[in-house]
């Protein structure tokens, strides 16, 4: 358990505080705690990830990047680590447990592309 110490050197857990900042209700009556589930589910996207969208000219519309979120979530059910996750004619290499797209590929790469490394696929 991770300890954050305050002014007085007395300790408290994240957890406590993730507790204490999030586990009450926003003005607009939605619970806080859920809010920040959500936060801490959304996928991230290394660098290279990044850069490989911009060259191939590739965007995902909400629904394309709900669809791999749930992609990612049932190979984590699953117990994957790395995965293949095709949405559409996209493809993206996930690490699973850090929840971070490692590089996605357009259908024209794709078909001429052996995956290796990986120990699930997904369509989403």
């Amino acid at each position: 358990m991770s300890t954050i110490q305050n002014a007085n050197g007395l300790g408290t857990s994240i957890e406590q505080m993730t507790d204490r900042h999030f586990a009450t209700q926003q003005s607009d009556g939605t619970d806080r705690q859920a809010a920040f589930s959500e936060v801490m589910n959304e996928l991230k996207f290394s660098k290279h990830a990044v850069k490989r969208l911009d060259d191939r000219q590739i965007s995902l519309s909400d629904d394309q990047n709900k669809r791999l979120s749930q992609g990612v979530a049932k190979a984590g059910e699953k117990g994957v680590q790395d995965s293949l996750v095709m949405v559409d004619s996209l493809a993206f290499i996930v690490n699973v447990p850090t929840q971070t797209v490692i590089t996605a590929m357009d259908e024209q790469e794709t078909m001429d592309h052996i995956f290796t490394n990986i120990d699930g696929t997904v369509i989403a």
